[in-house]
């Protein structure tokens, strides 16, 4: 009975294995769900908190212009009343309009109308009549002297959208005289909110209180003016309090939108802040996909094992022993194929890629199949490509083999190595190309590496002499070309054999090496060359350099050198390493008959100079090179 219990637990066991898996593997779904919504939802209120405070800001700036344009005619309102409208208050009062409009950005423009609606005076243009504007009738129909908000309408002077802060003067009796109006340009409201960056969707609006779009950021000329009454987002606004968010779909460009909106306390007018759902949720969504792809191979990863736990338990170990043989033998099958092969259409489009895609770009076959084959490719190297694949597709070639660099999927870039051999379809005609790709990374960063120790002194990290050598004759092209100056230096250790005898050749090598960070450090440009000459000797070519500039360099690095106080009791009377240095300049372009040789010789002459005079010295060759030009010659 023991036994037919224990034979019925195991018939149990690979059930329950499978029950754990699978509720494991919804937990870790679950919880990853969960903490997704999570993030998500923190996004979003970050979002609407930064939107609220925007509305805000926004809000209280409008209400400032706004105050603004009310002072800047309350004065004139005033005067009016007080003076009349004969021709010399006017044209006193066009002056101080002037003056009003200059002192402040906001202000487009500041007009006088009289009960007619007819222009009396501006701090602009002459304008037309007004008759027909609705802030003009409100004020002719109430006898009310509060400032008035109009809608945004288009200026008869110029054609650009204005909102306009009106109030009403009086004759001596009472009656309706006129009216006197500042206005702010929709265009000022536009480039202030363009200031604030809320994303490449975002908007900006400041709308009047029935719904019509005063400024908008960013505006394409169609937004000013329209009536968004009917809009999800003011029917919201509608329903709520003074301030608030709401989620809605805007009719204006069709963007699923957050939207935070302020209704001012003092003017008739709502200001709304907005950013695309999806722009704010972009940077979630792709942290997510990272985390959400992390969890699914966590997921997958746990639900094989368990498949393979499961199956174990059910066929026996003989079962499984033969699935590890069939395992092992598709492993050294998929790791025997180390080129990718690809399968691309005239369109340049993937049709088929082998596995080893994931060894060598990163990409699944299923990921590559219908994208384009040189969707990845560096710009640098794309033209050479297209201009191989176009004769490909001429059919100039066969076959072609090209080295460039493309994009790894987890890696920057690398190197890759292909061969295209075009294929035609049983009419003959060419229908694509296979192409066979390796990885040639590895073997680019050696050959690399190879060109800069052929030219790279393997002690100092300085060029060498090969080097030294090229670069000497570029720069006497370019300075040829340009008529400008080179400068070289002649820098030679002094009495360095004897600091090898007496130190140890360990310790000259370090010698040499501080010496050279201290002239490294003097040759800051671009263009200037530090190079080991041979042995101790060094030289440094300054383009574009003129005698004196050399000889400071040149007796900085001495002064470096002396001071950095490198022992050498054979070097008297200093008791410390020193240089001899020789300096020479030239002007190609000035001496005809020199060449790079005879700067060489002249920086030489004077290095020994240097050393016959003393060493721990810079001594400098004449500035024009003849005697050594004709000796070289």
């Amino acid at each position: 009975m023991k036994a037919a219990f224990f034979k019925t637990g195991l018939n149990r066991l690979p059930f329950r294995a499978a029950a754990f898996v699978a509720l494991v593997c919804v937990a870790i779904l679950g919880m990853s769900g969960w903490g997704e919504w999570s993030a998500r939802d923190a996004s979003m209120q970050a979002a609407e908190v930064e939107l609220v405070n925007l509305a805000r800001s926004l809000t209280q700036h409008a209400e400032d212009s706004f105050d603004i344009l009310d002072n800047s005619i309350t004065g004139s309102v005033s005067r009016l009343e007080t003076e009349g409208t004969d021709p010399d208050t006017l044209a006193k009062l066009r002056a101080l309009l002037l003056l009003r409009k200059a002192a402040s950005t906001r202000i487009h423009g500041i007009f006088v109308y009289d009960e007619n609606g007819d222009w009396l005076t501006s701090s602009g243009p002459m304008g037309g009549n007004i008759g027909d504007r609705s802030y003009f009738q409100h004020h002719k129909q109430s006898p009310e002297r509060d400032a008035f908000i109009g809608h945004p309408v288009k200026g008869k002077v110029d054609g650009e959208w204005i909102t306009t802060v009106s109030r009403r003067f009086n004759h001596p009796d009472g009656s309706f005289a006129g009216v006197v109006i500042a206005a702010v340009s929709a265009g000022y409201f536009s480039e202030f909110y363009r200031q604030f960056n809320i994303g490449t969707d975002g908007a900006a609006a400041l709308v009047s209180a029935d719904g019509v779009v005063m400024a908008r950021s960013p505006d394409d000329g169609s937004y000013v003016g329209r009536d968004v009454s009917g809009g999800s987002l003011f029917v919201g606004i509608r329903s709520q309090g003074s301030s608030g968010v709401h989620y809605f779909r805007s009719f204006l460009d069709g963007f699923q939108r957050l939207g935070a909106y302020q209704r001012s306390s003092r003017y008739p007018f709502v200001v709304v802040a907005t950013r695309a759902q999806d722009e704010v949720l972009a940077p979630w969504r792709r942290a997510a996909i990272v985390r959400v792809l992390f969890v699914l191979s966590l997921v997958v990863l746990i639900a094989v094992m368990g498949f393979y736990l499961v199956r174990q338990l059910l066929q026996g170990q003989r079962m499984a022993a033969a699935l590890a043989a069939k395992e092992e033998s598709f492993r050294v099958l998929a790791e025997g194929s180390s080129d990718m092969v690809t399968r691309v259409g005239l369109d340049g489009q993937v049709q088929y890629a082998s596995p080893s895609s994931v060894r060598i770009v990163g990409w699944a076959p299923d990921q590559l199949l219908g994208t384009s084959a040189l969707a990845r490719v560096n710009p640098e190297d794309l033209p050479r490509i297209e201009k191989l694949v176009a004769a490909l597709k001429r059919g100039e070639t066969e076959e072609a083999r090209i080295t460039y660099r493309t994009r790894h999927r987890e890696k920057s870039e690398i190197w890759v190595e292909s061969t295209l051999r075009i294929t035609r379809n049983v009419s003959g005609r060419i229908d694509g190309a296979v192409v066979i790709s390796r990885d040639m990374t590895q073997q680019k960063y050696m050959e690399d590496r190879l060109a800069t120790l052929a030219t790279e002194d393997s002690l100092t990290g300085l060029a060498n002499r090969r080097r030294f050598d090229e670069r000497l004759e570029q720069e006497w092209a370019r300075a040829y070309r340009e008529r400008t100056c080179l400068a070289l230096l002649m820098i030679d250790l002094d009495h360095f054999k004897t600091y090898n005898d007496e130190y140890g050749h360990p310790a000259g090598d370090e010698c040499l090496r501080v010496v050279t960070r201290i002239m490294a450090a003097e040759a800051q440009r671009a263009a200037d060359v530090t190079a080991r000459y041979g042995g101790e000797e060094f030289a440094l070519l300054l383009p574009n350099t003129d005698a004196a500039a050399c000889a400071r360099i040149g007796e900085r690095i001495r002064c470096a050198i002396l001071k950095a106080g490198i022992p050498h009791a054979l070097n008297q009377p200093s008791g410390v390493v020193t240089v001899s240095l020789g300096g020479a300049i030239c002007q190609p372009a000035g001496e005809r008959s020199a060449t790079s040789a005879s700067l060489i010789e002249a920086a030489d002459q004077a290095l020994y100079a240097a050393k016959d005079g003393g060493r721990n010295r810079l001594v400098m060759a004449a500035q024009a090179i003849r005697l050594v030009t004709s000796a070289v010659g």
